[in-house]
């Protein structure tokens, strides 16, 4: 009887040691050290998209502690429970704030900003819970973009492979190989007749430097031949001439002067029409009566 008690209390005893190395062996696999001491805060979220059980708790990069439960909150329908585990000595001044946030490799995490207040959350109280756009939530900013534009992609390669199965484009590149060889035989050949025409060049060059060498010499000999003008003399005479004109301007504007008055007396205008006018009848009256006028005596 001894010995049945004795096989069945190892078996049990086995059975016990084996359950509880196994639940050590997945709390340690997930990073969880239930032997280290540590402080618990408790979290609440809307979603809690990704956010596992050992999932990182970090302050400034360095982690600090570890997510030790992830619970639905029946008291709080909608709310998503989450319990930190922290190191025993870190204490969260009031006002710190617990991010979620995702990385594009290690998945979700919590992020801890430090509060400001003077006293002290208890332990096992709860932290505010926030929300911190990671990689993934830009990328999923950036859908919306992304799907509005892949049509247009897709339509401009479409377009692009109708271009570039066009023949008219491969005759295009044909004729600019075509005009590429025309350009390049025009090139040597205008490379030749520069060649040929840089002595012609040359002796133009040296026929023209002579004729302006002709030219500067007769400018020169123009030049004297216009220093040694008599100048004082023909500006005297034009001065002479103008004070000239000047006078007779001025006598021509003088009433009291025989020009002012041809210019200015009406009566003597009219005294000179009227003799004008008698000499035409004078003369209209001869040319009828010359008899009247001349008189021929014969011998």
């Amino acid at each position: 009887m001894k010995k049945i008690f004795n096989k069945e209390f190892a078996i049990g005893l086995s059975v016990i040691v084996a359950i509880l190395i196994l639940i050590f062996g997945i709390d340690y696999l997930k990073g969880i050290n239930l032997f280290r001491p540590a402080n618990y805060y408790v979290a609440y979220y809307d979603n809690v998209d990704e956010l596992t059980v050992s999932s990182p708790v970090l302050i400034n990069g360095y982690k600090v502690g570890q997510v030790r439960e992830v619970n639905f909150n029946y008291k709080k329908p909608g709310k998503v429970e989450v319990v930190m585990a922290l190191d025993k000595n870190l204490q969260l001044p009031e006002g710190t704030v617990a991010d979620l946030g995702t990385t594009l490799l290690s998945g979700a995490r919590i992020e801890l900003t430090m509060g400001t207040g003077s006293a002290m959350i208890p332990t096992g109280g709860e932290v505010a819970a926030g929300i911190k756009g990671g990689l993934m939530s830009s990328v999923q900013d950036m859908m919306p973009a992304v799907t509005g534009v892949l049509p247009k992609v897709d339509s401009l390669l479409y377009n692009l492979n109708l271009l570039v199965a066009d023949p008219a484009l491969t005759a295009s590149i044909q004729r600019l190989d075509g005009i590429t060889d025309n350009l390049l035989s025009t090139t040597q050949g205008l490379s030749s007749t520069m060649n040929r025409q840089v002595p012609m060049l040359a002796d133009n060059t040296v026929k023209i430097t002579s004729s302006l060498d002709t030219i500067v010499g007769n400018l020169g000999q123009l030049s004297y031949q216009l220093k040694t003008l008599p100048i004082d003399a023909t500006v005297d005479n034009v001065n002479q001439l103008t004070a000239n004109l000047s006078q007779f301007s001025r006598q021509l504007n003088d009433k009291n002067s025989s020009l002012g008055l041809l210019t200015s007396d009406p009566e003597l205008y009219n005294r000179i029409t009227q003799v004008s006018a008698d000499i035409d009848s004078l003369l209209v009256d001869i040319k009828k009566n010359p008899k009247r006028y001349i008189s021929i005596k014969l011998l």
